[in-house]
């Protein structure tokens, strides 16, 4: 922050100048101090504009979709989805991920095979007679590997119709297609805990998921970005089914291309997940959300290996 002078006539006019780099591109704020200003006057007009400064500059905001974070804020939330440490997943890691992954994103959504029972569909051919959960357990193990090995690095309307047409692919005649027609998502009870966007709206607000992130990647920790990102794509609901897996695939696509291991959020914890899901979408908060992927993460990463011990034995 510096002192800005600038003589108009015969006069002098001061300024308080703050100047911040956003998107690699340097931006400035200018308030007016006074005018002919010196000495003890010219200091207590400073000192009194740079608290005004600081007020103005606790509202320099980072949009999000549905609320906005000062800088302030941003801050706290990157402090809240730092990771202490980032384990990578080597090869036979990589392999038990899959068969994790794709067994606890199908359960969540109902699907009735078991977990000693992935390894099978995911290493053999699929018999003719493949039932559709059968057929999304593959699907969704090609879209995870999918996920792992492609050069996109930014987020595309095609990339996520191509999740949902991996995923599936023979099961449902709409794959791929991004929905028509209005959704609801109703509880046990049949209750309705959320409205999808209305149908109309879904292609530019996925554009808008598509261009945010790209205009924002760099301002949050991967983590944080990633849970929005997904949350977002959940609160829109763009496709007719299957939204939740593909959801949690661009969550990991997210966290893949930004230099974090993939998360694995477990059946076991399927309540849990939607009440965060619904923290954001009707009260506008993704701490929630942060919070949960780093219980998870450390449920993946520290727990794992003896939880896959115990599926082995």
């Amino acid at each position: 922050m510096y002192l800005e002078k600038r003589k108009v006539g015969r006069s002098v006019k001061y300024y308080l100048v703050h100047s911040y780099r956003e998107k690699g591109r340097v931006r400035q704020l200018r308030k007016y101090v006074g005018i002919d200003l010196n000495g003890k006057k010219l200091s207590e007009a400073v000192s009194r504009t740079r608290q005004e400064f600081g007020k103005a500059l606790e509202e320099i905001n980072t949009t999000v979709f549905l609320f906005t974070l000062t800088k302030r804020q941003l801050e706290r939330l990157n402090q809240q989805g730092e990771l202490s440490a980032v384990r990578h997943l080597d090869r036979a890691d990589w392999r038990k991920f899959t068969e994790d992954f794709v067994y606890n994103t199908n359960a969540i959504e109902g699907s009735k095979v078991e977990r000693r029972a992935v390894p099978e569909i995911l290493e053999a051919p699929l018999k003719e007679n493949a039932d559709s959960d059968e057929l999304e357990t593959a699907g969704v193990a090609r879209a995870l590997e999918y996920v792992r090995k492609t050069r996109e690095k930014d987020i595309s309307l095609s990339l996520i119709k191509e999740l949902h047409r991996l995923c599936f692919s023979g099961s449902k005649p709409f794959a791929g297609e991004i929905r028509r027609s209005e959704v609801v998502i109703t509880n046990a009870k049949k209750g309705i805990v959320h409205r999808g966007a209305p149908a109309k709206d879904v292609p530019g607000l996925l554009e808008e998921i598509v261009s945010w992130y790209e205009k924002n990647q760099t301002k949050f920790r991967p983590l944080v970005l990633a849970a929005i990102v997904h949350n977002q794509f959940e609160h829109i609901h763009p496709f007719a089914d299957g939204n939740g897996r593909v959801g949690r695939l661009l969550l990991n696509f997210v966290l893949l291309k930004n230099s974090y291991p993939p998360i694995n959020i477990t059946l076991e914890d399927r309540a849990e997940y939607y009440s965060v899901l619904e923290a954001y979408s009707k009260d506008q908060d993704i701490r929630p959300s942060v919070t949960f992927l780093i219980k998870q993460y450390k449920k993946g990463l520290i727990g794992g290996r003896k939880r896959r011990r115990e599926i082995e034995n």
